[in-house]
């Protein structure tokens, strides 16, 4: 905002300098005045106001920063501290845009299953891992930004949960993935994504945990009852929502797991009796950068029957294996899920979690 360059009235000098209410008798001697009409002593002359700006704006350093024409924008691709030097003001800037995107979790681990001479009979896959939790206020007016002073504010990038590795022993079961963490930018906390479920598990283990968005139901074989639920999304719970759901696996003998649920869509099912994979939800799409990037994908399931096995979901999301493959690893600094792993021969790893990411955006002038 700036005032007007020929006949200027005293109200518009108190709009300029955010004086409320704009009738408020205003000292021309003050600090605030002088500064706006640039006269450090002396009198001064209503001239000296005209076509004058009150603007000042934010001044801060930390992550790897980039300029995109008014806007800096600084990235935190680990945690770190975002310092506000000066605060701005509404005449120029005082509010960021944010993203926050928490990490990903892993897929669950699958697994095959022995008796007598140890050779492998059946197999059972794991759910694919839910992506962390995407929060977002650019460019959406509603969600709004936040206002900020001069000080530190730290940053938290969630870490990806780790891979759920190997194969386990004939006589035990195998082993949900791990959840994600939390990524966190002052008010604003993005849950980590929901670990994918176990394959042939006490159905406990085979359920795919809540998070940010949900893991994928993994496939518990012939344990009761007859299908392993994908986990919740948006957990905790905000508005807007910052997950979904994990998709629903179909139990039984050889059949395979569902997709973690991504950021912009829940995980797919994996339906009986097809032996077919849910791939990972899709991810979600921002420009915040002055780039449209796609992140928090949810991991594929783990398939067993299917060669192909299946897709992760896009923005980074690991894919599924088919039959002897380890789950493929949610994307670096996306918040994505990793994949499930196989049920069967050799390896059958789950796929680690996609590490989260901060984004801050204001205007530097």
């Amino acid at each position: 905002m700036t005032t007007p360059t020929g006949q200027i009235s005293l109200s518009q000098v108190n709009a300029e300098l955010d004086v409320s209410p704009t009738s408020t008798q205003i000292n021309m001697g003050s600090a605030p005045v002088r500064g706006l009409a640039e006269v450090p002593s002396g009198a001064i002359a209503m001239s000296d106001l005209q076509g004058k700006s009150n603007a000042q704006f934010i001044v801060a350093t930390g992550g790897s920063i980039a300029t995109s024409g008014d806007f800096k924008i600084h990235t935190f691709n680990s945690s770190g501290t975002f310092t506000v030097n000066q605060a701005g003001n509404a005449a120029g800037s005082n509010t960021v845009d944010y993203l926050v995107v928490g990490g990903g979790a892993s897929g669950g681990q699958g697994r095959n299953f022995f008796r007598g001479s140890r050779e492998p009979i059946f197999n059972y896959s794991g759910g694919g891992g839910g992506a962390g939790g995407y929060r977002e206020s650019y460019p959406n007016p509603a969600s709004g930004g936040l206002p900020v002073s001069a000080q530190g504010y730290p940053i938290t990038v969630g870490g990806g949960g780790a891979a759920v590795g190997g194969s386990p022993p004939a006589e035990h079961p195998a082993t949900r993935g791990n959840s994600g963490s939390n990524s966190v930018f002052s008010s604003i906390t993005s849950a980590g994504g929901g670990s994918g479920g176990a394959g042939y598990s006490p159905n406990e283990s085979a359920i795919g945990a809540s998070g940010g968005s949900g893991g994928g139901g993994g496939n518990s074989g012939n344990n009761p009852p007859s299908t392993s639920a994908g986990g919740s999304g948006n957990t905790p719970p905000v508005s807007p929502p910052q997950g979904n759901n994990g998709g629903t696996a179909s139990n039984g003998y050889c059949k395979a797991a569902a997709g973690g649920g991504g950021a912009g869509a829940a995980g797919g099912d994996a339906p009986a009796p097809s032996g077919v994979a849910g791939n990972g939800g899709g991810g979600s799409a921002s420009s915040i950068t002055a780039s449209s990037v796609t992140r928090a994908g949810g991991g594929g399931g783990g398939a067993n029957s299917t060669p192909a096995g299946s897709s992760g979901g896009s923005g980074g999301g690991g894919a599924g294996p088919g039959n002897c493959n380890a789950g493929g690893a949610g994307t670096t600094n996306t918040g994505s899920g990793g994949g499930g792993g196989a049920g069967s021969n050799g390896a059958q790893a789950s796929g680690a979690g996609g590490s989260g990411v901060v984004i801050i955006r204001y205007k530097f002038q």
